[in-house]
């Protein structure tokens, strides 16, 4: 589901533009997948980025100019990402209508459940399901504010390239899930996107989002609490909070009750996430999740899966955004080991890249 789309070309560079960091991919399709053909990674200053608002325009720009440089990416058509408070995400019931009736009523539906000025957003929507006996159908509508929209395809034209889809950030998760798992109709999983400053949650069907939600929570709040409680720098702070010995002697043991006690507020939004969409959504939707997965660069937080998997009694495991039997990665171009300890990190960026205009 894009927000803003045009035509572009066959090779895409899809930019996850994060709170701390810009990642970039480049893939080639393939006809049973595709190939790997440029990945980087760039970290931004603070505050360039709060709350989803790109605050420093140049920095931006430059941090993604520089990185495509670096890495020789020339394809010119970029995929990129939202999320945050201005973006909203709402599944809704209408009565049964031809595509045609619903493309001209959907400004007045939106109307009802958007909480902007509808004159203010970019919309989108996509009917993700059809009941004729009962006559409604379910829609899943995506509104995001102009400004943040202008903002993201700035910073890519300022860099020398053509936006041409911007999507959600969970939507894009959801699009690398299903690259690289293939799932079944009847899987369940409850992807989780653990960013510095945002966990977005995207509990899919199959191939169905079935409720999403953004919690105010991520890495950051880690790095804040060590350096607080232990009188680190940021660096220490995140070499803690990855399982790493600091410079100045300090093990990962010394800080693992820290970082439990932000990992188990984490884990009680999350829970909070999976209770509401019980109670909330219709028993057609409701399904036991299968397993959780992680992404984002907060993935590798000390601890994170086993705490949650101990916490909700299912599988949790850290993304897999390179399955080498859908991404072909080549060993000669590319470091395996970087590539893994990247891949939770990159999903978003794989999900963008792997997404072509009009899907």
């Amino acid at each position: 589901m894009g927000l803003f789309g045009l035509s572009g070309s066959k090779t895409v560079v899809g930019i996850d533009i994060g709170s701390s960091a810009v990642k970039a991919v480049e893939l080639k399709p393939l006809k049973n997948g595709f190939e790997l053909l440029a990945i980087g990674h760039a970290n931004l200053i603070p505050d360039a980025i709060v709350d989803g608002h790109i605050i420093d325009l140049n920095h931006v720009s430059d941090a993604i100019g520089r990185l495509l440089g670096e890495h020789n990416i020339k394809a010119k058509d970029v995929n990129t990402s939202v999320s945050g408070h201005s973006v909203i995400v709402k599944k809704i019931e209408v009565s049964y209508m031809t595509d045609d009736e619903l493309a001209e009523r959907i400004q007045w539906e939106a109307d009802q459940h958007i909480p902007f000025d509808i004159m203010d957003v970019n919309l989108d929507y996509s009917v993700v399901g059809r009941d004729p006996a009962s006559g409604v159908m379910q829609v899943l509508l995506v509104a995001c504010k102009r400004d943040k929209i202008a903002q993201y395809t700035t910073v890519i034209s300022q860099a020398g390239r053509n936006p041409v889809v911007i999507d959600v950030d969970a939507f894009a998760l959801q699009n690398a899930y299903e690259v690289n798992y293939q799932p079944m109709p009847t899987a369940t999983v409850a992807l989780l996107d653990v960013g510095a400053c945002v966990t977005s949650i995207n509990i899919v069907r199959g191939s169905n989002s079935v409720f999403t939600r953004d919690i105010s929570a991520g890495g950051n709040q880690y790095t804040d609490l060590l350096q607080k409680e232990l009188g680190l720098t940021f660096e220490q702070a995140e070499a803690l909070k990855r399982g790493v010995p600091t410079d100045n002697g300090l093990q990962p043991s010394d800080a693992q009750s820290l970082i439990d006690s932000v990992t188990d507020m984490m884990a009680m939004e999350v829970q909070k996430t999976l209770d509401f969409w019980r109670a909330a959504g219709s028993p057609s939707d409701v399904a036991p999740v299968d397993r959780v997965l992680i992404a984002g660069g907060s993935s590798k937080v000390s601890g994170l899966t086993s705490a949650f998997s101990e916490r909700f009694g299912i599988p949790v495991e850290r993304f897999n955004a390179f399955n080498p039997s859908r991404i072909i990665v080549n060993p000669k171009k590319f470091d395996e080991e970087y590539i893994r300890e990247m891949s939770p990190t990159m999903a978003v960026a794989v999900g963008l890249a792997a997404r072509q205009p009009g899907q």
